[in-house]
């Protein structure tokens, strides 16, 4: 199969190297200069929790034109650049042409389907799955828990079981899925209770839940997001928020949510997907989330000083 993956950051260089590896024909689109430039001249190298390889039949393209028909495009570039991504790749798509999106927070579909029917875009959730960029062109693959794929709208979801298929022989764990609304919802509500708040009180996972002030900003944060889902008639999978968010909490530890390590670096973050987006849904619904915009504010402010 002819896959594209767009933007092969951390993440997207993890997926574009196993379904390299398991023999498909995979092409990259990259903005990133010098990593595109490693990939070429020495390969991708990858190692950690998928073990430890180096990949050298990935071509880097710098635009869509020259790649042909492709059956499968993979957006992994942040929550910013997917609009982008949708509309550069929209004049080469086929009728049999998919569109998986994969990041964090919510929107990534709308803003894929401005430029594409709804039935051909893929949704995808990454659950416990963590990647860095050790070095142009080389990846380290911190942790790999599960990918879980759905479709948009029901004229996508034939397509999912195969696309899951492919992604398995790769060596990822993957299940189709058909109410990916919840996934995405309910990974969303963990996104916002640490995102901004560790960002913010510049603190791991495990720092913010032993002090018990930041955690209530992160637990209202995370109520402010729960209640948009309630009022959407969302199927979440649990009822109170504050104990759901303190279990992912535990179970992830010391570890830095990508918005603090953004910060740390001076990177613009996705906080326009994630907490930025709860007072967004919230309005539209006729609510208010006044905790995550106010963290949204510190955020931006802090980002618009750099």
């Amino acid at each position: 199969m002819k896959i594209v993956v767009v933007g092969v950051g951390a993440m997207g260089s993890i997926y574009a190297a196993l379904l390299a590896d398991a023999g498909h024909d995979v092409r990259a689109i990259e903005p990133w200069l010098e990593h595109a430039k490693a990939i070429r001249q020495n390969g991708l190298r990858v190692e950690g929790a998928s073990g430890d390889r180096l990949i050298n039949n990935i071509q880097i393209a710098d635009t869509v034109d020259d790649i042909g028909p492709v059956d499968l495009f993979i957006i992994a570039t942040k929550a910013s650049g997917v609009a982008a991504a949708a509309k550069m790749i929209t004049p080469v798509l086929t009728p049999a042409t998919m569109v998986l999106t994969i990041q964090n927070g919510l929107g990534a579909g709308e803003r894929i389907a401005q430029y594409l029917p709804a039935g051909r875009v893929l949704l995808g959730v990454a659950e416990g799955f963590g990647a860095s960029i050790k070095s142009p062109g080389h990846i380290i693959h911190t942790a790999m828990k599960m990918i879980r794929i759905g479709s948009m709208t029901p004229d996508g979801q034939s397509q999912v079981e195969p696309i899951a298929a492919l992604w398995r022989e790769a060596g990822f764990n993957t299940t189709a899925y058909q109410d990916i609304e919840q996934l995405i919802w309910e990974k969303f509500i963990c996104n916002v209770a640490y995102s901004a708040p560790c960002t913010v009180f510049g603190k791991s996972v495990k720092e913010l839940l032993d002090d018990p002030h930041a955690t209530t900003i992160s637990q209202t944060c995370a109520s402010e997001a729960w209640q948009v889902a309630v009022n959407n008639k969302v199927n979440l999978s649990f009822d109170n928020p504050v104990e759901y968010v303190t279990a992912f909490g535990n179970k992830v530890g010391d570890a830095k949510p990508s918005m603090f390590l953004d910060h740390l670096a001076r990177r613009p973050s996705e906080i326009d997907a994630i907490n930025g987006m709860v007072p967004v849904v919230a309005a539209r619904a006729g609510l208010s989330a006044p905790y995550n915009s106010v963290l949204t504010g510190i955020v931006l402010s802090r980002e618009a000083a750099w």
